[in-house]
C-alpha cells in the first residue's frame, strides 16, 4: 500500500488499511474442511495434482499461485506438521472463510502447538521463517479449490482472468513484489496484477521471510548492481529521489546505442513493498540489512513518485484520501519514466495503461462481489492530518 503527500510534491508511502471495513475481514465464506482429491474437482486453470492424502503441495501448485521459487522447505515442513497433528488428534482440519485461518477444535490445538514452537525458537530469523511459512501454508491449504490461482478471486463466482489483458514489459525494467505473508492470496491485493499482466519474469513475487524467494530476488539484484536497484518506500532517514533525479542518466537517449546494448543490458530493479503500514517498517529494515550484507552499506536507494490516486479508492478503504495501492505505484513509475526522453521510445505509457485497465477489472470484480453479498460499496471517508 502506498501513498502521496497532499501539501508537498506527491510521494508514495506505505499505509495500513484500518480494520473497520476491510475486504479481507468482511468478505468471508462459510467454514470449510480441507479439500481432498475426492471432495473437489481440480482447478481448470491450474491443473492441480493432488496426492492421496489431499494435503501435500506440489511444485506445480506452488508456482501456479504466482511464485517462481522452488517449493519452500519450511512451508512443506509446516504442511507435514499439520498432517501429523490431524492424524494424532483425529480431528479434521477446517478453515474459516478464504483466508486459510484454522478454526474449531483443530484450530485451537494447532494454535497452542504453533505458539509453543515459535517461542522455543531463540533465533529471530528462525522465528520469522516459521511465521511466514505457517501463514503461507494455511493460506495455500485453505484457498485450494476455492480461489483462482491466477487472480486470487473465488474461482466459480468471481474469476476475472478472461478480462485481464496481458502485455510485455520493456526488458529494461523488472518489478519485485516484496509481499508480506498476510497479503498472500488476499483477494483485493493489487500487487498480483503486475505478474498477471507482465508475467512472472518481469514482475516477480518475493515473499517476506521465505528464504527461497528472497535468495532469488537478491541474487538478481546483486547481479544487476546496487546502482540499478531501487525501492519505492519513504525512507525517513535519508532523502528520497524523484524519478527524474534518480534515473535521468541511466540510459542513453540514442536508440541505436540502446539497441547495441540490449544483449548485455542489466534491467533496473524496482522493489515494491506490498504490505500494510504496520508491517512495512520491518520489511524495509530487512531490505536494508540485506543491502548491507550484499554491498556493505545499509543505504537502499528510495524513489518518490508524483502520481495520483488509484481508482481502487472507490472501494478499498484507506486511512486518508491520498492513499493508493501497489499497482498504482507501478503505474505511476511507468508514467513518470515515459516522460523522460531516454525512456520515451519504449512504450511505457501503453504498458501502464494496460496495468491500469487491470486495476479497473479488479475493482469491478470486487464491487460485483460486494453487491452480490449485500455489502456496502461506499468508501467511508476518514479525517486526516495530511489534509489542510
Amino acid at each position: 500500500m502506498l501513498s502521496v503527500s497532499a501539501t508537498r510534491p506527491l510521494t508514495f508511502k506505505i499505509s495500513l488499511p484500518p480494520p473497520a471495513f476491510s475486504l479481507r475481514t468482511r468478505m468471508e465464506s462459510p467454514p470449510r474442511t480441507h479439500l481432498t482429491s475426492a471432495s473437489h474437482s481440480p482447478q481448470t486453470n491450474a491443473d492441480i495434482k493432488d496426492t492421496s492424502d489431499g494435503l501435500a503441495i506440489t511444485l506445480q501448485e506452488w508456482q501456479g499461485w504466482g511464485a517462481v521459487s522452488p517449493l519452500p522447505a519450511k512451508v512443506v515442513e509446516i504442511v507435514n506438521d499439520l498432517k501429523l497433528l490431524e492424524k494424532t488428534t483425529e480431528v479434521q482440519m477446517s478453515f474459516s472463510g478464504h483466508r486459510g485461518k484454522l478454526e474449531g477444535d483443530f484450530g485451537m490445538q494447532e494454535n497452542k502447538k504453533h505458539r509453543a514452537t515459535y517461542q522455543a525458537l531463540g533465533d529471530s530469523e528462525k522465528k520469522l521463517q516459521f511465521f511466514s511459512a505457517r501463514q503461507i501454508a494455511c493460506r495455500l491449504l485453505g484457498s485450494r479449490g476455492y480461489l483462482c490461482q491466477k487472480c486470487w478471486l473465488p474461482l466459480e463466482e468471481d474469476c476475472m482472468c478472461s478480462k485481464v489483458k496481458p502485455s510485455s514489459l520493456w526488458h529494461g525494467i523488472r518489478f519485485w513484489l516484496y509481499m508480506h505473508p498476510k497479503d498472500f492470496l488476499r483477494q483485493n491485493n493489487t500487487g498480483k496484477l503486475l505478474w498477471q499482466v507482465f508475467g512472472v519474469e518481469s514482475a516477480t513475487l518475493c515473499l517476506y521471510g521465505i528464504a527461497e524467494d528472497e535468495e532469488i530476488m537478491w541474487s538478481a539484484c546483486k547481479t544487476a548492481g546496487k546502482d540499478r536497484v531501487w525501492c519505492l518506500y519513504p525512507n525517513k532517514n535519508a532523502a528520497t529521489k524523484s524519478v527524474q533525479d534518480a534515473l535521468c542518466h541511466e540510459i542513453s537517449s540514442d536508440p541505436e546505442c540502446n539497441t547495441t546494448m540490449k544483449n548485455e543490458y542489466k534491467p533496473l530493479n524496482f522493489i515494491l513493498i506490498d504490505g500494510t503500514w504496520s508491517n512495512s517498517a520491518a520489511m524495509f529494515n530487512r531490505l536494508k540489512e540485506k543491502t548491507k550484507s550484499v554491498w556493505g552499506v545499509e543505504d537502499l536507494p528510495c524513489i518518490s513518485l508524483s502520481a495520483g490516486v488509484s481508482t481502487m479508492h472507490k472501494l478499498r478503504p484507506q486511512p486518508s484520501w491520498d492513499r493508493t495501492c501497489t499497482a498504482a505505484a507501478a503505474i505511476g513509475l511507468l508514467s513518470e519514466l515515459q516522460i523522460l526522453p531516454q525512456f520515451s521510445s519504449y512504450g511505457l505509457d501503453k504498458q501502464s495503461e494496460v496495468l491500469e485497465n487491470a486495476v479497473d477489472v479488479l475493482l469491478d470484480a470486487l464491487t460485483a462481489r460486494r453487491l452480490r453479498m449485500g455489502r456496502s460499496i461506499t468508501r467511508r471517508l476518514r479525517p486526516s492530518s495530511n489534509i489542510r
